[in-house]
């Protein structure tokens, strides 16, 4: 089944009981049961519901993977993959990810006694410098939020598996259209459905596929007994904007390539950073493990001051000043006050998250009329 034909039908049939072609949001919190121990697979809705059910197996389709499991947010799908570990255990991952990851590690667990690296991915040797007897995961973010770097899945994945450790790629900027992680290797990959799976800026929800279903099994278990599960109409929501997610993202690439080659030609910008420009550092890489190259796009100012980025957001119209992605409006935010506010600055200076940074999420709007609206912002510099 192909990409587009799998998005519509995998794992979704007609309801047997009606007929109805969408999946019903079943609302309830429990199930009656025949007798004792007889149920008709379902008995609370927190470890089972119908409709999510449906949409595990759609996401499970859509990553090659065997099980898809279903949270409150995307947050709630990574404290899960993290619940893997115990004290002791060290995780590695990119020095250039999420702000919320990065919170989550280093503020949350590390009082649990998780260990975490935070290392520069494009050079392995930084990855084997860390690796040690305690190293259980490396979590893989490409393209990197916000900087977009692109990162080698298959070679961490292979560099892993001799040592091994599990890796989970969180594949929230690129989703499954562009990009699925599992046939590079990958153990688990991990979404913000909130973002393109949804894709229309009313839900918030996540997402873990699994490689194999022991996996699946270890996560089963702390989604039912951490109970940080989504509820139906949510997952009705996912559903149905996954339908439309290779039309929305292929638009949305398209979109972005314009919008890219637009700023690097201003004269008010001073680096666009995107992986389809054929001098990124990671656009071979990207072109061998993506089918496109995404639509988020971040850039930098002559004016390199926060000052400078305010006067610009506050300047657009239709790209909304907001945070979040993926959905088919278009988004300019700025990650070091907003999305990365909790990496320390001199760590968000390392790796070129400068004050003057802003971050376009873009949309599937005429893209005329996204360049003009840069046009005029850009103007109020």
């Amino acid at each position: 089944m192909k990409f587009a034909t799998k998005v519509i039908h995998a794992g979704i049939e007609p309801d047997p009981s009606t007929g109805a072609i969408m999946t019903p949001i079943f609302q309830t919190s429990t199930y009656v049961q025949e007798s004792l121990g007889r149920h008709k697979g379902y008995e609370y809705a927190r470890t089972k519901n119908p409709t999510r059910i449906t949409l595990e197996n759609n996401l499970a389709a859509l990553e090659n993977g065997t099980d898809g499991i279903c949270f409150s947010s995307g947050m709630a799908a990574i404290d899960a993959v993290l619940k893997l570990l115990k004290s002791g255990d060290e995780i590695i991952s990119t020095n250039d990810l999420y702000g919320g990851t990065y919170r989550l590690i280093t503020k949350v667990f590390s009082n649990f006694g998780l260990k975490s690296h935070f290392v520069g991915m494009a050079d392995l040797k930084n990855i084997e410098e860390k690796i040690n007897k305690n190293t259980r995961l490396i979590w893989i973010e490409t393209p990197t939020n916000p900087m977009l770097n692109i990162i080698d899945i298959k070679a961490i994945c292979d560099l892993a598996k001799k040592h091994g450790i599990m890796t989970c790629v969180d594949n929230t900027f690129a989703s499954p259209y562009l990009q699925t992680p599992l046939d590079l290797g990958a153990d688990l990959v991990v979404h913000s459905a909130t973002k393109y799976l949804g894709g229309h800026s009313d839900v918030i929800h996540g997402a873990v596929v699994t490689k194999t279903e022991a996996l699946a099994e270890r996560l089963y278990f702390i989604q039912n007994a951490a109970g940080a599960v989504p509820g139906p109409q949510d997952c009705f929501l996912v559903l149905r904007g996954i339908k439309t997610l290779h039309i929305r993202v292929q638009r949305a690439c398209e979109n972005a390539k314009v919008i890219a080659d637009f700023l690097r030609q201003h004269p008010k910008v001073n680096k666009v950073f995107y992986p389809g420009f054929e001098d990124h550092p990671g656009h071979e890489l990207a072109k061998a493990q993506m089918r496109d190259f995404g639509a988020m796009v971040s850039f930098t100012l002559h004016e390199d001051t926060l000052e400078a980025a305010s006067k610009v957001m506050s300047n657009t119209y239709l790209f909304s000043l907001a945070e979040s992605l993926g959905g088919v409006e278009s988004l300019i935010g700025h990650p070091p006050s907003m999305t990365h506010g909790s990496i320390p600055r001199e760590e968000r200076l390392a790796v070129g998250m400068t004050d003057s940074l802003i971050r376009l999420s873009v949309g599937i709007e005429d893209v005329e009329d996204l360049v003009g609206d840069l046009r005029a912002a850009f103007e109020a510099l």
